[in-house]
C-alpha cells in the first residue's frame, strides 16, 4: 500500500512529495495535467533582484527531486472522488482506484469566469488558458487582443504575453452586472491594485499611487483619469471604459466599448468598437477545492483568502486524520508560498506517519515559520488582506479543532 498519496503534481504538490519521500515514506504524485508543474507551467517574469523567475525551470527541478527519491508521478490521472473507509483513504480515478494512508490535496486554484456577450466566440479564453498557449504550448493566441479584467493575475500575464511578442491592444473592465461585481468599479479595482503598485512599469503610476490610498484623492484621480488610459509596456490600461460585447460571427472581430463613471456606470452614447482577434477574459483566482468538499472536510467562506477554503492548520492538518492540504486550495497566493506550504504539509504528515527524526518538531515549526516569512517577503499579493484572512482560519482552527488534533497525536506517539 502507498503511504501518502498527492493529488496535484504543481509547487505545492511536488515539495510536499518531496519532503515526504525524505523521511522515507512511499509517494505517488497524481496529477491530469500532461506534464508536472501545474501553473509554475506557465509562469515567467523578473523579480525585484533582477532574476528572472522561470516556472519551466523550476518545475523541473521540482520533478527531477522527487523521482530522485523515488517518488512515483503519474500524469494524466484524474481524480474524481476520495473516501475514507476502515481507517484507509481509498482515491478513486478514470485509471482505476488507489488505497493510501495519507492523502495531501495540492489542486491549486482556478479561473472566476466573467460572462460577456459574445464570450463563446472562437478566439476568447481566459487570461490563464492564454498564459498556457503561449508558455507552455508555445502557440501564438493572435495577432491583437483585448484583455478584460484588470487584476494581478491579469497584469502579470499581459507582460508574459508582451515578452512573447503578442500585441494586447488595451485592458478595460467588464460592464457592471452580478456577475462581474467589484471588477466593474474602478473605484475597487483600483483599490485592489494599489497593493501593488510597486510593480508598476511606469514611474508616474508608482509615484501617484503614494496618494491613492486616500478615499478622497482616489476618487479625485479616477474622476480625471485619462480616457486614452496609462500605458504599461505600451498597452493602455484603460479604468473609465467597460466591453459591452464581443462582436464576431465565426470568430472575434472585436469588442464594443463604453465609458463608464466612477462607479462603473455605462455612459450612454459613449460606445465605439475596438478591432481584435482575441479576447482574454481575467475574472481573478478561487481555490479549487471540490475533492476535498467531496472527502467531507469542513469549509470557510474567507472573500480575503479567494473564497471557500478547507479548514486546516498552519501544519496544513484538516480536522479529517490522515487529510492535508497545501498551496492555492488553502487560499490564493503564489508558487513560492505554495512550496513553503508543501514542504510544511509533508513534514506534517511524517509527523503523523511516524516515521520520523527525533526532531521533526523544530523542523515542523521551522517549516511553518518559514511559510510566514515567504509571506511577508512575496513580491505579488492577489488579495490584498490575505494575512487577516490567514488569521481569521488559524483563530478558526485555534477554538474549534486544536485541542481536538493534539489529543490524536498525542495518542498516537504514546500508542
Amino acid at each position: 500500500m502507498i503511504d501518502v498519496i498527492v493529488i496535484g503534481a504543481g509547487p505545492a504538490g511536488l515539495s510536499g512529495a518531496i519532503e515526504c519521500a525524505r523521511y522515507g515514506l512511499k509517494v505517488t504524485v497524481l496529477d491530469e495535467f500532461i506534464k508536472p508543474g501545474g501553473r509554475l507551467l506557465g509562469q515567467l517574469h523578473q523579480e525585484t533582484s533582477g532574476n528572472w523567475w522561470n516556472g519551466i525551470k523550476e518545475s523541473e527541478e521540482l520533478h527531477s527531486k522527487a523521482t530522485s527519491l523515488s517518488v512515483d508521478v503519474q500524469c494524466g490521472v484524474s481524480v474524481h472522488n476520495i473516501e475514507k473507509v476502515d481507517g484507509h483513504w481509498y482515491v478513486h480515478t478514470n485509471k482505476g482506484t488507489q488505497l493510501t494512508s495519507f492523502v495531501l490535496i495540492a489542486t491549486g486554484a482556478a479561473e472566476f469566469p466573467i460572462p460577456v456577450p459574445g464570450w463563446t466566440l472562437p478566439g476568447v479564453m481566459s487570461i490563464g488558458a492564454a498564459q498556457v498557449m503561449t508558455n507552455v504550448h508555445r502557440v501564438k493566441v493572435g495577432k491583437k487582443g483585448i484583455i478584460i479584467g484588470a487584476n494581478i493575475l491579469a497584469f502579470a500575464i499581459l507582460t508574459e504575453l508582451q515578452l512573447a511578442g503578442i500585441h494586447v491592444d488595451r485592458v478595460l473592465l467588464p460592464e457592471k452586472s452580478p456577475f462581474s461585481q467589484k471588477a466593474a468599479i474602478p473605484q475597487e479595482v483600483l483599490k485592489s491594485l494599489l497593493h501593488s503598485a510597486h510593480l508598476a512599469p511606469s514611474r508616474l503610476l508608482r509615484f501617484g499611487s503614494k496618494f491613492m490610498n486616500n478615499e478622497k484623492l482616489r476618487r479625485l484621480g479616477i474622476r480625471h483619469y485619462p480616457k486614452k488610459g496609462f500605458k504599461l509596456n505600451g498597452t493602455p490600461f484603460q479604468l473609465r471604459k467597460a466591453a459591452l460585447e464581443i462582436v464576431g460571427v465565426n470568430d472575434v472581430e472585436g469588442v464594443l466599448v463604453a465609458d463608464t463613471d466612477e462607479e462603473g456606470n455605462t455612459i450612454p452614447g459613449s460606445e465605439k468598437f475596438y478591432e481584435a482577434d482575441f479576447v482574454c477574459i481575467a475574472g481573478g483566482l478561487y481555490p479549487l477545492a471540490e475533492l476535498a468538499a467531496v472527502a467531507g472536510c469542513p469549509f470557510q467562506f474567507i472573500p480575503e483568502l479567494g473564497g471557500h477554503v478547507p479548514v486546516h492548520s498552519e501544519k496544513m492538518e484538516t480536522p479529517l486524520e490522515g487529510l492535508f492540504v497545501a498551496g492555492n486550495i488553502t487560499g490564493i497566493e503564489s508558487a513560492k508560498i505554495a512550496m513553503a506550504q508543501g514542504t510544511t504539509a509533508g513534514i506534517s504528515i511524517a509527523n503523523s506517519s511516524q516515521k520520523c527524526s527525533a526532531n521533526i518538531d523544530k523542523e515542523l515549526q521551522k517549516a511553518v515559520h518559514n511559510v510566514h516569512n515567504v509571506r511577508r517577503g512575496s513580491l505579488i499579493h492577489f488579495n490584498p488582506d490575505i494575512e487577516s484572512g490567514r488569521k481569521m482560519l488559524k483563530d478558526i482552527w485555534s477554538s474549534q479543532y486544536e485541542i481536538k488534533s493534539s489529543k490524536l497525536n498525542n495518542l498516537k506517539k504514546g500508542s
